[in-house]
């Protein structure tokens, strides 16, 4: 990957400079895509950086550097440029080499070498089994997925999992709600129970009751329906295609005793005490643990509360060897952040370990005009209904293209257009047409026999539009390392789309296949492939679909 090698040959020259001048670098300076009307491929802040730590001008600093710089193989030249940024412009040798490369084996392509390999937990969705998925929940998937699917390729070591809260009254409550139903199915006078489940939904499941049913309790009901949701749960994930390594039920939690045995843990950690005959978890004197009050485990009627199995499933994580976690909660958890690290902490464990991302709510257009609850659902609109209407691949891409932290609209009709203002289909577009490009080159005989394109003279390829796209298939690693850094797959997201834009431009302005000029469009067939696989990657990465024709 040229700009890992790159970076690599940057900082070992820049700091041994800095070293010279008294000063150490520091770890972590990236490189940095420059603003459009610089022309380069790489701009490098580090001056601005040394020339604080030493006191001297940034630019006296980055004339220095980027006379160091000189000499890199990948580098075509380096300029100072105020007020103290060194501008880099690649040989198109090695860019063309970058895009071969890519082609060979874009499967691997941002896989990061030097990168350390974590072992984490990535825990997301986890929605209670008393009804169907919401559209939140869709949200909170494709974060989940998608990054524990961009960490793999970076080479670290991810487990997902789905926490199933299939225990403790919400079992009841379910039933008695279902037995309301069951009943009115049957001619009989029911109500759901005051603060119970609303929603047809609970009407459909009635229907589906076997004739066993007439003779259980709600807690059966409750089982009943919880097994029947949690398939449904299992079926829409499926079919959004988001892979979880394990479904952990907190009701297994109960049964191997790790409640009782977490609770013993923290007890003789000194981090529990008694009060008004409950058991509380003593953290709002720790400063680090961040939680402003100390919190209840145990009521005083012997029952625990729900944080007190949530701390042991937590411990659990660790100790199966996982040394990071990652939770990811809808917008209603954004209090419990501060009471989860406080457990993190009471465990013994850094805070810092535990990554909670909240990601914010999601509101439904259809155009300009907000669509309704879904009556079936009850209270929301269901990830089933949307997923039907506006296909998988439209929710992945728009759920993926913004922060966690802020709202999203999503307009169905949108999400539905096939024309450039879907983003999706944009981006969908370019890998069909260069399928359509490659299919009609080997009707006009210009690939190479067996399809394997060489690395082209760098002579050929002297466009502005070629040049930006090769440049831009090089910034595709770091793309990824960004969202590892911000712990969201918005970053790669936007890579896509932006890489579409380029694409875009290189088609509308160079003629790829010319039978007349056969060197020259293989050399830009290889520019095509190289897009190709790296926006098929980067789809596929986010859950998205590649489609060969459209």
């Amino acid at each position: 990957m040229i700009l890992d090698s790159l970076q690599k040959s940057l900082a070992e020259r820049a700091a041994a400079w800095a070293k010279e001048a008294g000063a150490e670098m520091s770890e972590g300076l990236a490189l940095a895509a420059p603003p459009p009307h610089v022309k380069a491929e790489v701009s490098l802040p580090w001056p601005m950086v040394l020339g604080k730590r030493l006191r001297k001008n940034p630019m006296d600093v980055a004339k220095d550097l980027a006379e160091r710089f000189k000499g890199i193989p990948e580098i075509e030249s380096a300029q100072a440029a105020p007020p103290g940024f060194i501008n880099i412009i690649l040989k198109t040798s090695a860019l063309c080499a970058n895009v071969k490369a890519v082609t060979l084996a874009p499967e691997g392509y941002g896989r990061d070498a030097q990168a350390k390999p974590r072992k984490i937990l990535a825990e997301f969705v986890s929605a209670n089994p008393t009804g169907p998925l919401h559209m939140a929940s869709g949200r909170g998937a494709t974060l989940g997925d998608a990054m524990v699917r961009i960490l793999r390729r970076i080479g670290h070591e991810v487990w997902a999992e789905y926490y199933v809260n299939d225990a403790g009254a919400r079992v009841t409550l379910l039933g008695e709600s279902l037995k309301a139903r069951y009943d009115e199915l049957h001619g009989r006078p029911a109500q759901v129970p005051e603060g119970g489940y609303q929603g047809d939904y609970l009407k459909d499941l009635a229907g589906q009751l076997p004739e066993a049913a007439k003779a259980w309790g709600a807690d059966e009901f409750g089982r009943w329906a919880m097994d029947t949701l949690l398939a449904s749960h299992k079926k829409d994930m499926d079919d959004f295609r988001v892979s979880f390594d394990r479904w952990f039920k907190e009701s297994e939690l109960h049964a191997s005793g790790a409640v009782e045995k977490t609770l013993q843990f923290l007890k003789d950690r000194g981090m529990v005490y008694e009060k008004e005959s409950a058991l509380w978890l003593g953290t709002s004197s720790d400063e680090k643990a961040g939680d402003d009050k100390d919190r209840v485990l145990v009521r005083s009627d012997g029952r625990p509360t729900y944080f007190l199995p949530d701390i042991a499933y937590h411990k659990t994580k660790y100790d199966r060897g996982y040394a990071e976690l990652i939770d990811i909660f809808g917008a209603d958890h954004h209090g419990y952040v501060p009471r989860l690290k406080a457990a993190i902490a009471a465990l013994g464990h850094d805070p810092d370990s535990c990554h909670a991302i909240v990601h914010q709510l999601i509101h439904l257009y259809r155009g300009q005009e907000a669509v309704k609850m879904s009556k079936r659902a009850g209270t929301f609109v269901s990830l089933r209904e949307v997923m039907d209407e506006a296909g998988t691949d439209a929710c992945r891409f728009f759920f993926a293209l913004r922060t966690p932290d802020s709202h999203l609209n999503f307009d169905l009709e949108l999400a539905k257009k096939q024309s450039s203002d879907n983003p999706v289909y944009y981006c969908q577009y370019v890998h069909a047409r260069i399928c359509s490009i490659f299919r009609e080159a080997a009707k006009q005989g210009i690939l190479p026999e067996g399809g394997s394109l060489p690395a082209p003279d760098a002579r050929l390829l002297s466009t502005p539009e070629e040049r930006a796209l090769m440049a831009k298939i090089a910034w595709f690693p770091a793309a990824l390392k960004s969202c590892e850094k911000e712990l969201s797959p918005h970053p790669l997201a936007n890579y896509v789309l932006e890489l579409a834009g380029v694409y875009h431009s290189f088609y509308e302005k160079c003629r790829v296949n010319d039978a007349a000029n056969p060197d020259l469009s293989r050399a830009r067939l290889l520019l095509c492939a190289g897009a190709r696989d790296v926006v098929a990657q980067g789809l596929g990465l986010l859950g998205v679909s590649a489609p060969q024709e459209m």
